[in-house]
């Protein structure tokens, strides 16, 4: 698909029924065992010492020179699946990230209690998007992103997980066609996944291996407000991360791009013919007109006038592009 979607009647984010989406494709791991937080508290971005059950945290794990190998949610959880394990810690990345991951955790966790398992094809995840996902469920998390709770959903057992764009279920793969079809029975929209992209982008939310590239520093993906401690412990990757912050200044960022027509996925972005980056994704918001994301060089700042190829002009802004934390609200 090389143009955004069509524009929809209203956000796919306020809209008067939720999307359903199958995101049973992203990569599933789980570490239990004593060792397990701990261990991984030493490889990823974000702390996890103390995370309570029930809580989960957003997190990138880098090589040794502060790139991004990917990016993963954690949450300490029991998994509906396996509810015999207790508490452990259920990981979820994007498919492209997953054997980075899945090497990182086997080459790093020698020496410690953990025992890694694999959830992939095992595991579904069936997401909800929208303001009004709550109201399809009998049992939801708690308001924090990444709240996590157990529930039951149309029969199946489930762990509820918040999100910035509404609610995902993580239960047994055999689960997920049957609920799917019960929130589409119950009023939830099945079959829109491009609304699903819109309400992402509108969130101004990234997907790694799209809108962020292997070997990005997480400040340049606008990632460290949600991703990354500086009072924790050591990790992998740290020394860069904080030099950055507390000396540095980025090379790049992760921009929003307005613009009168449709943008292309893969558009050249210039100014006063200097290349700064490429769209990465684009769609048409209702409310907003088209926008896309991009990582950009420094000198494509929030208001400037930018050229794509071929001929099109955008303005560049801050993200998010709508929510609360919008800065255009």
């Amino acid at each position: 698909m090389d143009t955004a979607a069509e524009t929809r009647p209203d956000s796919p984010l306020r809209g008067d029924a939720p999307l359903v989406v199958d995101r049973s494709e992203r990569g599933k791991l789980a570490l239990s065992g004593d060792g397990a937080i701990e261990f991984l508290n030493g490889q990823v971005t974000n702390e996890l010492v103390g995370l309570p059950v029930g809580n989960g945290r957003y997190a990138a794990f880098l090589n040794h020179k502060g790139g991004m190998l990917g990016d993963v949610r954690i949450l300490h959880a029991v998994d509906p699946g396996a509810p015999e394990l207790g508490p452990l810690l259920l990981l979820d990345t994007e498919r492209s990230a997953l054997q980075a991951l899945f090497d990182m955790i086997r080459e790093f966790k020698v020496g410690f209690d953990v025992e890694l398992h694999k959830r992939t094809l095992e595991r579904a995840i069936v997401g909800l998007v929208g303001e009004h996902a709550d109201a399809l469920l009998d049992a939801v998390p708690g308001r924090d992103e990444l709240d996590c709770t157990p529930a039951q959903v149309a029969g199946v057992p489930v762990l509820a997980i918040r999100t910035a764009l509404g609610i995902d279920l993580y239960c047994e793969q055999a689960g997920g066609e049957p609920l799917i079809a019960a929130l589409e029975a119950a009023g939830a929209r099945g079959g829109e996944e491009q609304a699903a992209e819109l309400a992402r982008i509108e969130l101004g939310r990234p997907v790694f291996g799209v809108d962020i590239p292997v070997g990005t520093i997480p400040q340049e993906a606008g990632l460290n407000d949600r991703a990354v401690s500086f009072t924790k412990g050591c990790y992998v990757g740290q020394e860069t991360v904080a030099r950055l912050f507390y000396k540095g200044t980025p090379k790049r960022h992760l921009r929003g791009l307005r613009a009168s027509e449709p943008l292309t996925l893969g558009a050249t972005v210039s100014l006063e013919g200097r290349e700064l980056g490429t769209v990465t994704s684009a769609a048409v918001s209702p409310e907003i007109g088209p926008i896309a994301l991009a990582l950009l060089r420094k000198e494509a700042a929030p208001g400037t006038t930018v050229e794509l190829s071929p001929g099109a002009r955008a303005t560049v802004v801050e993200l998010p592009f709508t929510g609360p934390e919008a800065p255009h609200r």
